[in-house]
């Protein structure tokens, strides 16, 4: 036994252990999630997240050795927000011809995601910096964590809220929109990458590419939006 813990003490100061813990314990959600025939309730993302806390809790590892190993994964936000530009060059005409719809549900979620999660959390008296942290929620963690930190937010905070969001955001989405009798693919896709980022683009491509697409291209423009559009509601509902 004392082997056995020697031998993980060693290895679990390997960042290339946690890189594959990672990928493997995602691999093996997303297998579950295919399995369950893609069900907005078996989400990956989700899934990775919980197993891999309560790896970290069960073996006592600081998330500081975790990030060594995963800090690689993080690092592919970065070119991942980027490469967003394929898909807006590749429907370049379809998204021209809806471009003033397209602007407006734009402004007006991204607005939307931005005031009215300050504004709840304001009633309860949440603090300032935990106030600036959740404004960009709804932006892909690597901008979201950048916007944090120059307002003087929390970035692993934010990290945090931007995971949460996601997730929700992903298994509510399809329900919604059925509900709602929404069959616009575009429109659908479009909302949630406004709403929840990457992690609600991941599941519009689960259920039709076009929703996708629109859903990446929400997502990057999204960011771009939230990038001028948090600095200014953070100076107006949030006075230093």
């Amino acid at each position: 036994m004392e082997k056995h813990f020697s031998l993980w003490v060693y290895l679990s100061a390997s960042p290339l252990l946690w890189l594959t813990i990672t990928v493997a314990v995602f691999v093996f959600a997303d297998w579950l999630a295919e399995l369950s025939g893609r069900n907005p309730f078996v989400n990956p993302v989700l899934i990775a997240i919980v197993a891999i806390a309560a790896l970290l809790l069960a073996t006592d590892t600081p998330y500081g050795t975790y990030f060594n190993g995963a800090q690689f994964v993080y690092f592919l936000l970065g070119p991942a927000t980027v490469a967003i530009a394929l898909p807006l060059y590749k429907n370049w005409p379809n998204v021209r011809r809806k471009a003033l719809p397209m602007l407006a549900a734009l402004l007006a979620g991204s607005t939307v995601a931005i005031v009215s999660a300050v504004a709840v959390a304001s009633l309860w008296e949440v603090p300032r910096t935990v106030l600036i942290s959740l404004a960009p929620k709804s932006v892909t963690a690597a901008v979201a964590m950048s916007i944090s930190d120059k307002l003087g937010g929390v970035p692993t905070l934010t990290a945090v809220l931007v995971a949460i969001t996601g997730v929700l955001g992903s298994i509510i989405v399809t329900p919604l929109m059925n509900a709602m009798r929404l069959r616009d693919y575009a429109a659908r896709g479009f909302a949630v990458g406004v709403a929840a980022h990457g992690i609600g683009a991941a599941r519009a491509f689960a259920v039709d590419p076009v929703a996708g697409t629109f859903a990446g291209i929400a997502m990057g423009l999204n960011a771009i939006l939230s990038s001028l559009l948090v600095p200014l509601f953070v100076r107006l509902l949030l006075p230093g």
